[in-house]
């Protein structure tokens, strides 16, 4: 059992250094960094730019519910700027970095801006599916890439202020349960 504590520890540890090289590199993140889901965000709001963690206004409340809804666990996520504060795009080895790393099951694109750095990060896996429309990862399309499921939803935050576009946000997150064991 002691064995056991330590070789988590071990992981923890190891999973804190490897963030801390990815924050030194210039990336930013918020939420829990063991997470099957991993939200990435290229149009970062005022309050976002000015500091404040990423999805922490009306965007973050409305996918956090819509993945309990799901079956997700509460805490089972993790967002990724795709931008630095700034709002330029941050660079797509940094970004494919840091996907690889936090390994989840599941990455989902918020916005066009957060695509457009996926498919530059992943060009060579999205290039190699048969489907057009995975490839270029149009919205609603389900696309799996070295094992993850990548999903871009096509303008999460600016949808929240039409019924349609929610409902149709919705359905595109319905496709995204929570997966079973792995064996």
């Amino acid at each position: 059992m002691q064995e056991s504590a330590a070789r988590k520890q071990e992981y923890v540890e190891k999973a804190r250094a490897e963030l801390a090289t990815l924050a030194a590199e210039g990336l930013r993140s918020s939420g829990n960094a063991f997470s099957s889901v991993l939200f990435l965000k290229g149009d970062l709001s005022e309050d976002e730019k000015g500091g404040q963690p990423l999805l922490s206004g009306e965007d973050g409340k409305a996918l956090r519910a819509s993945l309990v809804a799901l079956g997700y666990a509460p805490e089972d996520w993790v967002c990724v700027a795709a931008a630095g504060n700034d709002g330029e795009p941050i660079d797509p080895a940094l970004l494919r970095k840091a996907i690889m790393t936090l390994d989840p099951a599941t990455v989902i694109a918020c916005d066009d801006a957060a695509t457009a750095d996926l498919r530059e990060a992943f060009s060579d896996e999205l290039s190699d599916l048969e489907s057009f429309e995975q490839a270029m990862m149009l919205p609603g399309e389900l696309a799996t890439i070295m094992g993850m499921r990548m999903m871009n939803l096509g303008g999460f935050a600016a949808a929240l202020a039409d019924k349609e576009q929610k409902q149709l946000m919705w359905s595109r997150l319905k496709r995204l349960p929570p997966l079973g064991a792995p064996y």
